[in-house]
């Protein structure tokens, strides 16, 4: 299965001043398996070294010298080295010897040419470790998240049909009301249904692929989560594990709506529950959607964290937990109804975290009115550049826009976004609200068109229109 991350690597690749790479993302979302199969096809040679395997390699990184630490890896991993760019050194499982990390500072600078990728679960806590000194300004980083949707097809042998619809899905067509969307549209929205089912989690997606087996995947759902589960024990000093369990039992019975404490145990305190979300959202395995006043970018600049939605890694592990299943539904069965819409909140944040370039931390932000009497509440507000674009989800096809109208008068801004059920349309919308009159173009998305969004909100034609 390809990842779109692959792109990126061989851009650091090709990086004139290349620097160490650390691989940050959360247990089981393919780190270890991108690195070692785009290595292996884009280096002559691949070395791997994995310190929770084999703790013991740490020794080899006991001095400041690069070139020693080198010859000292070629006599532990009984492989040869070359120095000159033709081998991907490959540092696996680097949590369980942070000290490593500390080291690259001294490859950037004494042996820059020497391509080094680090990865590791639960590696955010080393980073965040008091502890630890990063070297700043010697290492990059890249960020993986799940597998978005447009992976997922490929992965299906669908590729072919995003590429169809992409070459239809163009700011002319949608002024000029042109597109043959509806073959296309309702076999994109059968398939996005299942992908909601079975998630980006690289396993799940294998399986589904090879066996076409929910059951499969439902197995493969439960593995993960026992496996997350697992990991509480190595920070259960911090917060208890029933704690933890209790937080990521109750995300999807809150998805959509601003979480609370009481909501997950309401016969504990919210410090010590406050205390577990904030490990889970460190592990990568929860993702804060924080209120802001979204005024101007930065969004993060004029918000509030004390008030914020969650949403869990996947969208599959989501439907494993609340139960929902594709089996005995009609093909295409609008799964976004289930919980409320909440599910079509997770799974558009979800691929909205994939679309930051690969060295941004992901962060989504949302925004909310509590004026007595003019309560209003948009579901995401994004960046694009230097503007801000609203993003309204709506569950089915139909839904009313009050707030969006709000605050589109209130900030009196160009373009508006929604994503649902439908097929793509572009609409010029008129409204009136308390706060004045509203007159904004609404680009309107199928639910799986998320990651098509970039490409449309920065077409020459689309930025002349709607920038002026």
């Amino acid at each position: 299965m390809e990842r779109i991350r692959q792109y990126d690597l061989n851009a650091w690749r090709c990086r004139a001043q290349r620097r160490p790479l650390i691989l940050r993302g959360a247990r089981q979302v393919g780190k270890s398996h991108l690195v070692r199969s785009w290595g292996k096809a884009s280096f002559d040679s691949f070395a791997e070294l994995n310190f929770e395997r084999d703790p013991g390699l740490v020794e080899a990184f006991a001095d400041n010298d690069p070139r020693v630490t080198v010859r000292r890896i070629e006599a532990a991993s009984r492989q040869r080295l070359s120095v000159d760019g033709s081998t991907l050194l490959f540092l696996d499982e680097v949590q369980a010897a942070p000290a490593v990390l500390a080291k690259l500072r001294w490859f950037a600078e004494e042996l820059p040419q020497m391509p080094i990728v680090a990865a590791g679960s639960l590696l955010d806590f080393a980073l965040e470790s008091p502890k630890f000194s990063m070297p700043v300004g010697r290492v990059s980083f890249m960020h993986l998240e799940p597998m978005g949707f447009l992976e997922f097809l490929d992965a299906m042998g669908e590729g072919l049909l995003i590429k169809a619809f992409s070459e239809e899905l163009t700011t002319q067509n949608l002024k000029l009301r042109k597109g043959n969307w509806q073959p296309l549209h309702q076999r994109l929205m059968d398939l996005f249904s299942q992908f909601v089912i079975v998630g980006g989690m690289p396993a799940a997606v294998d399986a589904y692929c090879r066996e076409r087996s929910l059951l499969s995947v439902s197995e493969i759902h439960g593995d993960l989560l026992a496996a997350f589960r697992s990991d509480f024990s190595k920070y259960a000093g911090q917060a208890h594990q029933s704690r933890l369990n209790k937080i990521l039992s109750s995300v999807p019975h809150q998805l959509g709506n601003k979480f609370r404490y009481t909501r997950a145990d309401p016969d504990d305190r919210s410090g010590p529950l406050k205390q577990a979300l904030e490990l889970l959202c460190l592990a990568r395995v929860c993702h804060q959607v924080v209120a802001s006043a979204a005024t101007s970018p930065p969004l993060g600049a004029n918000s509030n964290d004390k008030v914020f939605k969650v949403l869990l890694l996947d969208t599959g592990l989501v439907s494993s937990l609340v139960g929902l299943s594709l089996v005995g539904l009609s093909p295409g069965a609008d799964l976004m109804l289930s919980h409320r819409g909440g599910l079509a909140e997770q799974v558009v944040g979800q691929l909205l975290r994939l679309l930051p370039p690969a060295h941004e931390q992901p962060s989504l932000f949302y925004w909310q009115r509590q004026s007595s009497g003019a309560e209003a509440e948009l579901d995401y507000v994004i960046q694009n550049g230097p503007h801000l674009v609203p993003v309204e989800v709506k569950s089915g096809s139909t839904g009313t826009l009050r707030s969006l109208h709000l605050f589109m008068a209130e900030r009196n801004l160009p373009l508006a976004v929604r994503f649902n059920g439908s097929e793509p349309s572009l609409v010029q919308v008129d409204a009136t609200t308390v706060a004045g009159a509203a007159r904004y173009q609404l680009l309107s998305l199928p639910l799986y068109a998320v990651e098509l969004l970039p490409a449309l909100l920065n077409d020459s034609h689309f930025v002349a229109a709607n920038r002026s």
